[in-house]
């Protein structure tokens, strides 16, 4: 674990935030450029060099209005990114009376460690997931689902919030979503460009003539090369919405389960959640987006190349061999059917429930009344500063 480096991580991560805001205004225009190109292309007849320029004298008439686009969309991201994913998941922020349980481990998890404590909020699903959101200290939030309330029990929920903590103190929350962002701006003008070309674009040719625009005839040619240049620059913007994840280091599951350990001081906790949670995760109607914030993606393991988390099975190998945690093994659990939930704790979903361990008993104090070692951390501190077990 410890050769990821977690100031390096955290100073990775805002250098990366940084370079793709600056990234995103070129691809912008790379966009607009290749539309300007299809454009030209099909309306006039011309060398492929008249092209270029003319598509070039396009792109910068039109860069002021692009650029003012890109901010508008960001800042309408940056303000509203929250509810706009509240309502696709249909979570809402909770208070202490109508959750009590979230409410009170959330909150002393965070004064433990003197931490602004985020937002808690809860979706109703029987899945088994949680994640976190926000850019900035008075966005931040946590969601999780009401059957990860139902079927964790209050240690369990507590690694799982510290798992989310350490996302936002990672800066990883805030990474998430300016990709988010960015695949999204590029997606969508991607989209929009190819949906003019294929419904709108084959009208243009022949409606000005080179003449008008000082090209030369006789240079279908350089139209059809002109075609293809466009076509590619919009292939490969479209691929970057998808493949701009990868941005997002898969090293960051590992050491937020590492700064789950160093918050809670039990590994075991870590790993009963994570197998609990283990193909449970899957939120109806919810985004490809959203479900890469989430502590697992059930929807991945297609291409491990291509996956924004590693494998459950590699995080408890890593959290047993670093954190000295004890690997249940796949647990079997009822299954959610959308109608029915499985059986909460006693008092509730959201009420007080019983401390069990990973088995599901009553806890008991470590014989010799220590709590387990942090990852890399044989003496309980870290950063997140001395562990309180009294």
């Amino acid at each position: 674990m410890a050769a990821y480096g977690l100031y390096s991580h955290i100073q990775s991560n805002r250098r990366r935030s940084i370079a793709l805001l600056v990234g995103l205004f070129f691809l912008v225009y790379a966009l607009v450029y290749a539309g300007a190109l299809l454009a030209e292309a099909l309306s006039v007849n011309a060398d492929l060099d008249t092209l270029l320029r003319l598509a070039w004298r396009d792109l910068i008439g039109a860069a002021p209005l692009a650029t003012l686009g890109t901010a508008l969309w960001v800042a309408i991201a940056y303000y509203f990114h929250q509810g706009i994913i509240d309502a696709v998941t249909g979570g809402r922020e909770v208070t202490r009376a109508q959750a009590p349980r979230l409410y009170n481990v959330l909150e002393n998890l965070c004064i433990s460690r003197g931490i602004a404590m985020p937002k808690p909020k809860v979706m109703e699903s029987g899945a088994l997931n949680a994640f976190a959101t926000g850019m900035n200290q008075r966005q931040y939030s946590i969601t999780v689902t009401s059957g990860l309330l139902s079927v964790l029990d209050d240690a369990e929920i507590e690694s799982v919030l510290g798992h989310e903590l350490t996302h936002i103190r990672n800066g990883d929350v805030r990474l998430m979503v300016i990709a988010v962002v960015i695949a999204g701006i590029i997606s969508f003008a991607a989209e929009l460009v190819f949906r003019l070309w294929f419904y709108n674009g084959f009208s243009f040719r022949g409606s000005r003539s080179s003449d008008q625009r000082g090209g030369g005839g006789g240079a279908g040619g350089g139209a059809a090369i002109a075609l293809l240049i466009a076509v590619a620059l919009l292939v490969i913007a479209y691929l970057l919405s998808f493949i701009i994840r990868l941005a997002l280091s898969r090293a960051r599951e590992f050491l937020a389960d590492a700064g789950s350990v160093e918050l809670t001081q039990n590994p075991d906790a870590m790993i009963s959640a994570l197998r609990k949670i283990e193909g449970r995760g899957e939120l109806p109607g919810a985004t490809s987006a959203v479900m890469e914030m989430c502590v697992d993606n059930p929807r991945e393991g297609f291409g491990e190349l291509f996956d924004t988390h590693p494998t459950v099975e590699s995080r408890v190998t890593a959290l047993v061999k670093f954190a000295g945690g004890h690997d249940p093994g796949p647990l079997a659990l009822p299954q959610p059917d959308g109608e029915a939930t499985p059986a909460a704790p006693a008092g509730g979903p959201w009420g007080p429930s019983p401390a069990t361990g990973p088995s599901g008993s009553e806890t008991e104090p470590a014989a010799d009344g220590a709590s387990p070692p942090g990852i890399d951390n044989p003496s309980g501190s870290g950063p997140w500063g001395p562990h309180n077990t009294g």
